[in-house]
């Protein structure tokens, strides 16, 4: 698949973010455009919290565990330094879609994009590795012990945000 494909993936990803309310833009990181989008939500069935969900989608040449885990990190601590408001914990949680497209997939990295949701102190990531050559969207769509509350509402951000067309 082409990189026009890769390009044409994460136009569809930036429409849709907009089309949610987040807000979607082109910023870059280390020389890398990488976009990205925030919204935040409240529901009292949330304890009465305030969840800010980042989405944050970039090209690589090739998706590794090590690539993929750094690029969620990397993420968290974008989200946590710019959520605004009330300190993390605070009645505010934050939770991120650190998201990698490509076309050269290691089988381990989708693997561990879709075993478990990766959680810091009100902080919660899931990583979505997709693999543009086999139209492919990997990411975990359980619902942990650790953030539980907000789980239907990341599984059903995930689907309308990331299932490829078609």
């Amino acid at each position: 698949m082409s990189q026009e494909s890769i390009r044409n993936y994460l136009a569809s990803v930036e429409s849709r973010l907009a089309a949610d309310g987040c807000g979607p833009r082109w910023e870059d990181w280390a020389g890398a455009p990488v976009l990205v989008g925030r919204r935040a939500d409240f529901r009292m069935r949330w304890a009465a919290t305030n969840l800010h969900l980042f989405t944050v989608a970039a090209a690589v040449p090739e998706i590794t565990v090590p690539v993929i885990d750094t690029f969620t990190t990397q993420v968290l601590t974008y989200a946590k330094k710019n959520k605004g408001g009330l300190p993390v914990g605070m009645q505010t949680g934050v939770a991120c879609f650190p998201v990698l497209v490509s076309d050269r997939i290691d089988p381990a990295a989708m693997a561990w994009a879709e075993e478990k949701q990766r959680n810091r102190f009100a902080c919660f990531a899931r990583p979505v590795v997709v693999d543009s050559a086999q139209g492919y969207v990997g990411m975990y769509r359980g619902k942990p012990a650790i953030g539980r509350a907000y789980a239907g509402h990341l599984i059903e951000k995930g689907v309308r945000y990331f299932q490829p067309q078609g």
